[in-house]
């Protein structure tokens, strides 16, 4: 006959798995709270798919320590771009269970960022930067098809000039 895992047996386990998940996910937050360029580009590239974080107060909070404009503005911008990409790339081979059931993208947002498409074309790629429709915008490109070149360009276009925006108006408000 079978033995039959006590309680506490179960409970061993999953205490394993929760203090294992605690662990990294405090590593992660003091990670993040220790700026640099690493942090940026992570934070930034999540930014950019389809969860609900931004990393403009760490680009701030970077400038403001004293890090390069520059090299903030252009590691910001590269991962802000390829979390874009990775939504793109949903966007193509994700289908609509895996954008409706699992990122829980709404059926009002998508046609929200159809809406975009019809619209404004290809060209409402500049505005994937903005906050709420951003995100869909590059998951219906990759749904449409959009050309990988012009998707490129548009995206980061529009996530440069909003960086480069962003560091301008924190230098300018700290001096």
């Amino acid at each position: 006959m079978p033995e039959v895992a006590s309680q506490g047996e179960h409970c061993s386990v999953l205490s394993h798995f929760d203090n294992q998940f605690l662990t990294y996910t405090v590593m992660l937050h003091d990670w993040l709270n220790q700026p640099g360029y690493v942090s940026l580009f992570f934070l930034s590239f999540l930014a950019s798919t389809l969860l609900p974080l931004g990393s403009e107060w760490l680009l701030v909070m970077m400038l403001i320590g004293g890090f390069d404009p520059v090299s903030s503005v252009a590691i910001a911008t590269c991962g802000n771009y390829l979390g874009a990409v990775l939504t793109y790339l949903i966007g193509i081979q994700g289908g609509s269970w895996l954008i409706e059931r699992v990122l829980r993208v709404s059926s009002e947002q998508q046609d929200r960022a159809r809406s975009y498409y019809r619209r404004y074309g290809s060209f409402s790629l500049l505005f994937s930067w903005l906050p709420v429709i951003g995100d869909p915008l590059c998951l219906v490109g990759g749904m449409l098809r959009v050309n990988f070149g012009l998707f490129s360009l548009l995206v980061a276009t529009g996530k440069l000039i909003r960086y480069v925006v962003t560091a301008w108006i924190a230098l300018a408000a700290a001096r």
